[in-house]
């Protein structure tokens, strides 16, 4: 009896693969899985598509940025309200940078090079700032620093709001989705906060 068990559950693993192997989508929508042994829970957390790749190697220069962006607000802000703002994108963040980071490597998958020659942050619609732009925004001071800061990381909110949207629709991997979500909740509230300093 108890070969038997033995027997048939090996059956039910090597079928339940075989399905799930059999459902795969062919092109860019192809589900990259690890094919060493692993445990249910880490078997669900590598399996991962393109979409999920390309959110997480977008977002880790989005939010490096955004980072920087909250450093020169702490040094230069004049209001304390943007002030506490950009610690707390500081704090939110920096860490996310170090989940994406991780979800890349379990897929074996580094970061994409954010200072190839003739690239320019803000030409792909991302919310991101151009060179320029984030010179402009180191040069400017007092009340003027305030405004600038607020409208740009509306607009840069707005860009990693709607690559989030982009993940939960075309992801897979369940980890990136849920940060996904994370991102819009707390970045929709900080425009809406951003919006009302503006006003």
């Amino acid at each position: 009896m108890k070969k038997y068990l033995i027997g048939a559950s090996a059956a039910a693993i090597v079928a339940l693969t075989a399905g799930c192997g059999a459902g795969n989508d062919a092109g860019s929508d192809m589900t990259h899985e690890t094919t060493a042994a692993s445990t249910a829970p880490a078997a669900t957390s590598a399996e991962h598509n393109d979409a999920d790749i390309t959110f997480a190697q977008m977002m880790i220069p989005h939010h490096q940025q955004a980072v920087d962006m909250a450093d020169l607000a702490a040094e230069k802000a004049t209001d304390a309200r943007v002030k506490t703002l950009a610690g707390k994108i500081q704090g939110a963040q920096a860490p996310e940078i170090e989940e994406l980071t991780a979800l890349l490597e379990a897929w074996g998958t580094k970061p994409e090079a954010t200072d190839m020659p003739g690239m320019d942050h803000g030409s792909m619609g991302d919310g991101m700032m151009t060179d320029d732009q984030m010179t402009q925004l180191e040069g400017s001071t007092g009340t003027g620093f305030d405004t600038m800061w607020l409208q740009m990381m509306i607009e840069h909110h707005e860009g990693a709001v709607t690559m989030a949207k982009a993940e939960l629709e075309q992801g897979k991997n369940p980890d990136a989705k849920a940060l996904a979500q994370k991102i819009i909740d707390a970045q929709e509230a900080e425009i809406t906060e951003m919006q009302s300093m503006l006003a």
